[in-house]
Parts: C-alpha cells; structure tokens; sequence
C-alpha cells in the first residue's frame, strides 16, 4: 500500500489524481493538505511514502504585483515543502512543473520542437519561478529520496480551466474556424493521472514530459468538440493568409495557431500512460 500526500487541497489535478487512484483501493492511500495558510508545517510526513506536490499558482499573469507571489508559492513553497518530505522520511518527491518552463514562443509560421536537449528558457516569471523551483528540489535527491518533476504540456479535461474552455465556448458558437495546420503537444487529465500512478508505482526519479499518443491541430480540435454537441462547423483555410501575416507582430494568433511540441521520442514509458486517444478524451471532456 502506497501512502500519498497531495498537497493543494481542492486543486484541479489533485482531485483529479484522488479519483484515478480510488480505482485501486488496496494499493494506494491518499490524504491531502491545504497550503494555504502556514498549518501544514505541522503536519506529520513520517507516515507518507510520497508527497505530490501540485500547490501553486498555475495560469499565467503579467502584472508586475504578481510577481512576488509566484516565487513564494511556486519556488519557495514547493522547495521548503520538498525539504520538509526528505527529513522526514518520505521516499519519493513528485513536483508538477510545466512546459512553460521553455517559454511560451510558439509561431504560426514555424514549428517549435523540445528534446531532452533543449534548454529552459523562461519568458515571464510563472516559468522562471517553476524552473527555480526545479533547480532547488533536484540537488535534494538521493538513493533514499527520490524526486520526479514533470514538465507536462497544456493539461485537459472536464473542469479544467485555462485556454481549453474558451476553445470549447468558440468550438459551440462559430460557424467556421480557420483550418492551419499547427501542432500542439497536449495531455488530458486521465493520461496524466496514469503516468503519475505508474512512476509512483514504480518508484521513480528524474525528469519526465508527459503526454497525448497524438499531436493536436488545433482546428481538429474545435471540430471534434463541435461534433460532440451535434454542432456543425465550417473548417477553412481561406483566412490563412492573413492569420500568418498577423502571426508576425500578433501573439494572440500564434498562441491560438502556433505550433509547439515534444519530441515524441521524450514522453514515451514503460507502461502504457495513454489511457484514451483525442477522440475519446474530447468525448469524455465535454460529456
């Protein structure tokens, strides 16, 4: 039976993981912890085989007062927490990071592509806080404590929040949407929920990117969302010409249509982790 800390009582992926592993009754044991406040510097870690550490601030803000915060809840929380599991006995250390920690460049023009040598490069302080955080919890690893980060894509999946949504909203009320033919790396909640109970099964270490079988166009995807609702959508590429013009001085337009992925060969296991295709999971998303 493996004993499991989450801390961030109430966070998406949390109460996601908390429902995944009650499929398996006899092998996993969960609690969890709010961070809000300083309570949990009290609690007791000895009795936990793993802290999965999700607490933090997870969508990104420009604005300057912000960003304080983010490095005390995303770098010095997620380090003092790390500290606190290691000298108290726990054996593995899971702390969710993100893509974000490559920047957030991605162009409707060309196609951006991350492997195992790629170097972080963060934009904004959300990514330069997680990267920070990664950079103080990994030195902490040895033979008896054993830290996974992940670095996972744009996450998914019924009440998400994030860019996915506001897809979803555009997918049900435009008639037509432009057909580009980008690429986006992308996981859904289940296919990370999987990934994080193998590696806590199989008591792992190290670095790991996470996700979907298939890279996403982001047109199929509004069309495939469009389906489910018995909407029907126009996909064209008549306005192509002018969405990679924008692309040149526009950010919106190539967060919507630029292209930015894994290298596939990067997110493969052991174990399949892929629970569900795109279909399936825009099935399960919206239903």
């Amino acid at each position: 039976m493996k004993k499991i800390l989450i801390t961030g009582a109430n966070s998406y992926i949390g109460t996601s993981l908390e429902k995944w592993l009650e499929q398996w009754p006899e092998e996993y044991n969960y609690d969890t912890v709010d961070m809000i406040d300083g309570t949990w510097k009290d609690k007791n870690f000895t009795k936990y085989d793993v802290v999965f550490h999700v607490a933090g601030i997870a969508h990104v803000s420009s604005a300057p007062k912000m960003e304080e915060l983010y490095y005390k809840v995303n770098r010095d929380l997620a380090i003092e927490t790390a500290k606190k599991a290691k000298s108290e006995g726990v054996k593995q250390f899971i702390f969710m990071s993100s893509i974000i920690v490559y920047g957030d460049s991605s162009h409707i023009n060309h196609k951006r592509v991350i492997d195992r040598s790629t170097v972080p490069t963060p934009s904004n302080f959300y990514g330069n806080s997680k990267l920070q955080a990664e950079e103080g919890i990994i030195p902490l690893m040895d033979d008896k404590f054993k830290v996974v980060v992940f670095r996972p894509p744009m996450i998914y999946g019924k009440g998400s929040k994030g860019n996915y949504p506001k897809l979803s909203k555009i997918a049900c009320k435009l008639p037509l949407f432009p057909d580009v033919d980008n690429e986006r790396s992308m996981l859904h909640i289940d296919n990370l929920c999987e990934f994080i109970r193998l590696v806590i099964k199989n008591e792992e270490s190290g670095l790991f990117f996470p996700q979907n079988t298939e890279y996403v166009k982001t047109a199929e995807m509004v069309r495939l969302i469009a389906e489910v609702h018995g909407k029907n959508i126009w996909i064209t590429k008549g306005f192509n010409p002018l969405l990679k013009l924008m692309g040149n001085f526009m950010g919106m337009v190539n967060k919507a249509f630029g292209s930015l992925v894994y290298d596939k060969n990067i997110s493969e296991y052991k174990e399949n982790y892929r629970v569900g295709n795109l279909r399936e999971s825009i099935i399960k998303t919206e239903n």
